[in-house]
């Protein structure tokens, strides 16, 4: 008997797809190799939105504005954890530099290019979260990529595990509720925009006076 009849062979699916991950890996390899080179590993890297993933970038005034809120809520030092929220990341860094730290918590991993800041993150698991980070940060600004009660409920679970004061949830003025519930939070003035028009009215909710932060 030939040896190799001992050795599994793989199905063209299961090749398939893992061509398609050594790909992946390869790609984002690739971005970052080529971001180091040429320094641009602290530039804001716009990727397109991912509907599938229901992401809907901010515009610029809803970036600038939530980075004042961290200018003016976090003291030196301090720890901001960004839950679904990518495109705010670096603006924030730029604008904070190495007064306070920032993590961002993300399932899509294109953003990897921000490690070692980036933590990969899925809300269907709110509590697989490396260790240490428990009650360590002192804003937490999130906006759960979906409109729908689980997704809020999930993405809540993480945030209460991950704050110790203030939290800012950006999400669809429909979900009021669920986060008056799951989080105490009330509605702000403040308005989130992005820069494609959506059907949906987007809210901003606390657990302090942003509005009267951004006066």
């Amino acid at each position: 008997m030939d040896e190799d009849d001992d050795i599994p062979s793989l199905s063209a699916e299961t090749f398939a797809a893992l061509q398609e991950f050594y790909a992946e890996q390869d790609k984002r390899l690739e971005i970052l190799n080529k971001l180091e080179a040429d320094q641009k590993l602290n530039e804001n890297i716009i990727f397109e939105e991912n509907w599938q993933l229901s992401q809907f970038w901010y515009n610029e005034a809803t970036i600038q504005a939530l980075v004042q809120v961290i200018e003016k809520s976090v003291p030196n030092g301090g720890k901001v954890a960004l839950i679904s929220c990518p495109t705010l990341f670096v603006p924030a860094k730029r604008h904070m530099g190495n007064r306070i730290s920032l993590s961002l918590l993300e399932y899509d991993r294109r953003f990897e290019v921000h490690a070692p800041d980036y933590i990969f993150y899925d809300y269907n698991t709110p509590d697989k979260l490396p260790q240490g980070l428990e009650h360590t940060y002192d804003l937490v600004i999130a906006d759960p990529p979906f409109l729908a009660e689980e997704c809020i409920q999930k993405t809540s679970e993480t945030i209460k595990l991950l704050s110790k004061d203030k939290i800012v949830v950006c999400t669809g003025t429909v979900m009021k509720e669920n986060i008056e519930r799951l989080l105490n939070l009330k509605i702000c003035e403040f308005e989130p925009q992005h820069r494609n028009n959506l059907a949906n009215e987007f809210s901003c909710y606390a657990n302090f006076d942003l509005d009267a932060v951004l006066r």
